[in-house]
């Protein structure tokens, strides 16, 4: 049986911020060894559910709400909803949990800030999981991001909200069921003063992208993924993802040719890694760092 313990802690602004420790009953979480989770740009810690189940025996997952997303706190300045903030972030939360030793796995903007902590922290650093996001973003995922982030309309049942789940992703999971765009608006929705689901996020988040015209969201990080080449790296992609290039996964495969790499068939971005490649290629890759 898994579940998880609640954390709160101050950002370097005092903003309060969220993650859950997932812990095994009865285990010893102090010797297992850490995987930090971080989720994309619109989602929250809920994303890592089906993993963590997976993972928790033999890992302790702390599992975060970046913040203006979840139960951690709206950030009054929306210029901060940015990469190099959350990072911050994070390295703020494990000093707080007093980790010193991990792996990072990070869903796309997860994965991004995985890369930046990589070159930033090398020696906290054990390996790196990126889900589905290279150094460079192709400008076909980048442009569907910035039509629906910030901008959804109401809604008011849960299978309304299933429905816009449907409409905004729908291609990303062509083999998903109405069970399972329920089952993702749950995780992704959270219910208002009305009783209303409404998305589980600061529509503020998109200011950032909207003023720099996505440049927030498309920097070069070649650079920095070369700084962390010699870190053991699984990087998984969903075969009919909009965002990740197979060109951007050759590139980063010639950079570092011992890089693991799993292809999720007939998802599109982001694999949610509970499908069975996934946890396959995630259980391995932490094998070998362990």
């Amino acid at each position: 049986m898994t579940n998880y313990k609640h954390v709160w802690y101050s950002s370097h602004d005092g903003l309060k911020l969220y993650a859950r420790d997932y812990q095994s009953i009865g285990s010893d979480e102090a010797a297992k060894p850490v995987v930090l989770c971080m989720h994309g740009l619109t989602r929250n810690s809920a994303d890592f559910e089906g993993i963590c189940q997976h993972l928790a025996d033999n890992y302790r997952l702390i599992v975060v709400d970046q913040r203006g997303r979840g139960l951690s706190a709206y950030d009054p300045e929306p210029a901060n909803y940015q990469p190099a903030t959350y990072v911050e972030d994070m390295f703020a939360l494990l000093k707080h949990l007093d980790i010193s030793s991990l792996t990072l796995m990070g869903t796309s903007m997860g994965g991004i800030m995985a890369m930046i902590m990589s070159a930033m922290k090398p020696e906290l650093i054990d390996g790196l999981i990126i889900n589905d996001i290279g150094p460079e973003l192709n400008p076909v995922g980048l442009a569907r991001i910035q039509g629906y982030v910030g901008k959804a309309s109401p809604v008011f049942s849960w299978q309304d909200a299933a429905q816009q789940s449907k409409q905004t992703l729908g291609a990303a999971f062509p083999d998903f069921t109405e069970q399972d765009w329920l089952e993702f608006a749950r995780r992704t929705y959270r219910e208002d003063l009305s009783g209303n689901p409404v998305l589980d996020y600061d529509p503020a988040i998109a200011a950032p992208i909207k003023a720099s015209e996505g440049q927030s969201l498309s920097l070069d990080l070649w650079p920095v993924f070369k700084q962390s080449v010699d870190k053991p790296m699984l990087l998984l992609r969903g075969e009919l993802s909009d965002l990740l290039a197979i060109s951007c996964v050759t590139k980063m495969t010639t950079l570092k040719p011992d890089m693991q790499f799993a292809q999720v068939p007939n998802v599109g971005h982001a694999p949610l890694l509970d499908e069975a490649i996934a946890v396959t290629a995630i259980k391995q890759f932490l094998q070998t760092i362990a």
